[in-house]
């Protein structure tokens, strides 16, 4: 997702949202719901030549229509659900030239400089960076937002494109890497229940120590 800077706290301050994905053509149904939730626009970039992207190619068409909108801000999460590579934003600030902000637990604006919180090993960190800026964010940066029924039917009307590589002046990529076969996980087996007839306790602590468990 790419947004330029804005939200409760930029409302009325002349910037807009705009909702970006590479995916196939029902992406733009995510991409709806996220207009539904208050964002102005959207763009959809839906490509036969896209298939089997990975985080590379991902990143290279991303950065293409990020560089064509002129966006400032780009705020993406962390990873995606299936790949979960968690590298598209700083391969995004690559591309693009844009100072990076990783992993924040919060985001302010000011002016011209963004600055974040995120959690460590060792603590809490506080930087900042001069926009141009990507900003990638962790699920438990804000109380989730639904869209409401007047958010609803306000973003049917709103624009939303759908584009092509070409349209964004971008060109396939091959992947570097590929999913060439997959297993499905194994089935759970049953657990040992353990009836408590006054020796509950040592069988629990020999089924514990039999598995290495203490």
């Amino acid at each position: 997702e790419a947004h330029s800077p804005t939200g409760e706290a930029g409302e009325g301050s002349g910037h807009t949202i705009t909702i970006i994905s590479m995916g196939p053509e029902r992406a733009s149904e995510a991409v709806r719901k996220a207009l539904s939730m208050g964002a102005d626009d959207g763009i959809v970039i839906a490509d036969n030549a896209l298939a089997g992207s990975d985080a590379l190619a991902t990143s290279s068409v991303l950065a293409a229509a990020i560089k064509a909108g002129g966006y400032d801000l780009v705020i993406c999460g962390t990873e995606s659900t299936d790949a979960r590579m968690s590298v598209v934003p700083a391969m995004l600030a690559e591309r693009l030239g844009f100072a990076q902000l990783t992993f924040a637990g919060s985001v302010v604006v000011d002016g011209s400089t963004v600055s974040i919180s995120r959690q460590t090993e060792f603590g809490i960190e506080e930087m900042s960076a001069s926009l141009p800026v990507v900003v990638s964010v962790v699920e438990k940066i804000n109380e989730p937002r639904y869209p409401s029924f007047k958010g609803i039917m306000a973003a049917k009307k709103k624009p939303l494109e759908t584009k092509s590589l070409s349209d964004v002046g971008a060109s396939a990529q091959s992947a570097w890497s590929a999913v060439k076969d997959a297993n499905a996980l194994p089935p759970r087996s049953t657990g040992v229940k353990i009836e408590d007839d006054g020796s509950a306790g040592n069988k629990l602590a020999d089924f514990l120590a039999e598995r290495r468990l203490v």
